[in-house]
């Protein structure tokens, strides 16, 4: 099987799209901002919220920025997935529209 020498990293993302990756992106920066390690994926997620806020469309994303927000989003997903399998229903009922929403963003545009 051939591998791809060039890929498109332009995503077409509507209103919601944005406004979901826009606030996860926040949500990862806090998580990250006290630790020095985490400087570039600070700066990527910082990169991509610009991408995101401007009028661009498509945004055109970096192969960086791309495997770091595609790895968050999974690592997300299966935390839900995860919390959701051994929680009751009131625990479940208010994951579960994160969960769909990361879900329904990965599988549309950043799957394989």
């Amino acid at each position: 099987m051939k591998k791809k020498l060039f890929q498109n990293y332009s995503f077409e993302f509507d209103k919601n799209e944005r406004k979901v990756l826009t606030s996860f992106c926040n949500q990862a920066i806090k998580q990250m901002q006290g630790d020095e390690r985490f400087f570039k994926d600070i700066r990527a997620f910082e990169s991509i919220i610009k991408k995101l806020e401007g009028d661009a469309n498509p945004v055109k994303l970096t192969k960086e920025e791309k495997t770091k927000l595609v790895f968050q989003l999974k690592e997300n997903v299966k935390y839900f997935q995860k919390e959701m399998d051994k929680s009751w229903f009131l625990k479940k009922w208010l994951m579960k529209n994160m969960f769909k929403q990361y879900n329904n963003l990965l599988t549309k545009h950043f799957e394989n």
